[in-house]
């Protein structure tokens, strides 16, 4: 089946943008949660882990700090790292929500076109039909 050239630009034309959107998400996939996202997690989870477990090693070996305030400072940090995932788990359903909601535009997009195609089938048939009828 030959397509006519008009087509074939759209479709050239819609296959450059598809590949344009594709570049834009995986750029913003590999931000969000890509490998350099789970290097600064790893190091954080690390650096949080790493300063409580050295505060309880200080207060259990030489009683430097007393116990409230080497407690105080084990919650705040603790506070700090719940606060650090709720942002980064934020970030996530944002992404998720925008995914989402992109598809639901695209559907509708498609929607639409699907119907003018098929007013088009009905009006060409009606014509056909009356074609018919008078021949």
């Amino acid at each position: 089946m030959n397509e006519s050239p008009e087509r074939e630009t759209e479709l050239a034309r819609e296959l450059l943008e598809f590949n344009k959107e594709r570049r834009h998400i995986k750029s913003v996939i590999g931000n969000l949660g890509g490998k350099s996202y789970s290097r600064i997690d790893t190091l954080i989870n690390v650096i949080f882990l790493s300063v409580i477990a050295g505060l309880f090693v200080i207060e259990v070996a030489t009683k430097w700090l007393p116990v409230l305030v080497s407690l105080e400072i084990g919650v705040l940090l603790i506070s700090i790292k719940i606060v650090w995932m709720i942002h980064s788990h934020n970030k996530f359903y944002h992404f998720q929500f925008w995914v989402l909601n992109t598809i639901e535009f695209r559907m509708n997009d498609m929607v639409k076109r699907v119907r003018r195609i098929e007013s088009m089938i009905d009006e060409n048939s009606g014509n056909v039909e009356s074609r018919d009828a008078k021949g």
